[in-house]
């Protein structure tokens, strides 16, 4: 994602994550997983698809979201389409999803069709898909539309509200890493006058590495995939090995990330290991969100929504795990934390000149 269209999205972000969180009490106890994946959808449906897609989230599309991620298990890898419970969800989810989603295309086509500019004004992903044109010079159809739409939900709404609970976890078992990035906030907020923009956010550079190390320990998938459409020979430590034209190659991300010949002490968590003078994990070593030519193209986005969440959680409210560190739940394709994470929070009363824990 371009650093310019980025820059537009940060006060979207910020007003939702300040108005989301303004429903929370003085002080309480939340799952931390499920807050998040409400927050996180509605982040992403109000900067990539427009306020039409917003504006159902925090009913139905939240909860359809959720059965279609339940319904993606190892399982279904090998069988699809065996007549389980959770398949059965899926399947109504995501019938129910793109007669949702179809309905907001069709009204977004009605109402920009013939007025010069309209759709220009939208400016979001959704508007981008209908204005698409195939090579042969064919428009995508609603049913194409509402897919993609379907897709780039799913995809980004449970790895980020995902990530976003793993990093609080581990953040809130870890007082050195939560202290520094406490006062980080302090200092951040100084320079830039007591504002959070798209410059404040990218300075954020302790809580930039809790994020890519908490990434790192709980990868959003469990592989990656790619095809070979050419023979390989790669050298290994004592051996060379070749990869036939048509083949799959399957990277697993947990291996990578855990290299001891990348990383010192890979098992735990860290986030200095990235910073200055140390530079660990440099090139495939870190492939939370892929890498070579077909790295996620989301990244960018992934991480400026979390920064905006965790900046205003540790900024405005004392937090401490509730419930035991999640264990993970190895049952789905992207594994997450299993279970409740239970969060209990007490609303700071802020000054300006300090942030103390």
């Amino acid at each position: 994602m371009k650093p310019a269209k980025l820059r537009t999205y940060v006060d979207l972000m910020v007003a939702e994550v300040e108005g989301y969180f303004a429903r929370w009490g003085q002080s309480g106890t939340v799952d931390m997983k499920q807050e998040f994946e409400q927050l996180v959808t509605l982040i992403a449906s109000r900067c990539l698809l427009g306020e039409e897609v917003r504006d159902k989230m925090f009913g139905e599309v939240s909860a359809l979201l959720r059965d279609l991620n339940d319904g993606m298990r190892l399982l279904t890898i090998l069988f699809p389409r065996l007549p389980i419970p959770a398949h059965r969800r899926r399947d109504r989810a995501r019938a129910r999803l793109g007669e949702i989603f179809s309905d907001i295309v069709r009204s977004r086509r009605s109402s920009t069709a013939g007025r010069d500019g309209a759709g220009a004004r939208h400016g979001d992903m959704l508007q981008c898909l209908i204005d698409a044109r195939y090579k042969d010079g064919r428009a995508t159809t609603e049913t194409e539309v509402a897919g993609m739409l379907v897709a780039a939900l799913f995809a980004g709404q449970h790895t980020s509200s995902s990530t976003s609970t793993w990093t609080g976890a581990r953040l809130l078992t870890n007082p050195k890493h939560l202290r520094a990035a406490v006062e980080e906030q302090a200092r951040v907020l100084r320079r830039h006058g007591d504002r959070v923009d798209h410059d404040a956010l990218a300075s954020m550079d302790t809580l930039q590495r809790c994020v890519k190390e908490t990434l790192r320990l709980h990868p959003p998938a469990l592989m990656l995939l790619r095809h070979a459409r050419r023979s390989l020979v790669r050298a290994g430590d004592q051996r060379e090995y070749e990869v036939p034209e048509g083949h799959t190659v399957a990277s697993p991300l947990l291996l990578h990330n855990a290299l001891p010949q990348a990383y010192r002490s890979p098992g735990e968590f860290d986030p200095d290991r990235f910073g200055a003078g140390r530079g660990e994990g440099g090139g495939l070593a870190y492939t939370a969100f892929g890498g070579g030519r077909h790295a996620c193209v989301g990244e960018a986005f992934a991480y400026m929504q979390i920064k905006v969440i965790w900046s205003h959680l540790l900024r405005n409210f004392e937090l401490q795990l509730a419930s035991p560190f999640p264990e993970t739940d190895w049952t789905v394709v992207m594994p997450g934390p299993k279970g409740k994470v239970m969060l209990t929070y007490n609303r700071r009363k802020l000054c300006k000149e300090s942030v103390l824990l």
